[in-house]
């Protein structure tokens, strides 16, 4: 589980660098690469979170 948290976390930082570079240089593109990096953090987020809700439930 801390390698799944370890690597939202990257996903989220490689997200927030990607929008600080499209602040300071207006190049679209990476605007672009920020938005799909974010919904591939949600996408894990989603996941995980979905993974212990499942696991809370089969041990109750």
């Amino acid at each position: 589980m801390g390698f799944v948290r370890a690597f939202v976390l990257l996903l989220l930082v490689a997200c927030a660098l990607l929008f600080l570079l499209y602040a300071l240089t207006g190049q679209a593109r990476y605007k672009q690469w920020g938005l799909v990096v974010l919904q591939w953090t949600l996408l894990a987020g989603f996941g995980f979170f979905a993974v212990l809700i499942f696991q809370r439930l089969t041990t109750a």
